[in-house]
């Protein structure tokens, strides 16, 4: 599988897997970022996309010490799934 791309011009982390792109989408706020929808096309579903996604978007957001506001249902679900990105929270 592809690496996970910070396009921040975009606002989007990026993953591109046999010619399909999902994107998590946020806005920075200061010291936080909000992720505000998560979308893997179905061709690519399925597969850990998702969750591969949101696990680097994550790392990302604690190697910049941001918190993290999950206004997405899938990363939320995906911290709640996985307690060690508990305390990003906002």
């Amino acid at each position: 599988m592809n690496t996970v791309r910070d396009n921040r011009a975009e606002q989007e982390f990026e993953l591109d897997l046999d010619g399909y792109r999902a994107v998590a989408a946020y806005q920075r706020e200061g010291d936080r970022i909000v992720f505000t929808h998560t979308v893997v096309p179905p061709a690519i579903e399925g597969r850990g996309v998702g969750s591969k996604l949101i696990r680097a978007a994550l790392d990302s957001a604690r190697d910049q010490a941001l918190k993290v506001v999950p206004q997405c249902p899938f990363v939320a679900a995906f911290i709640r799934k996985h307690p060690a990105y508990r305390d990003l929270l906002a």
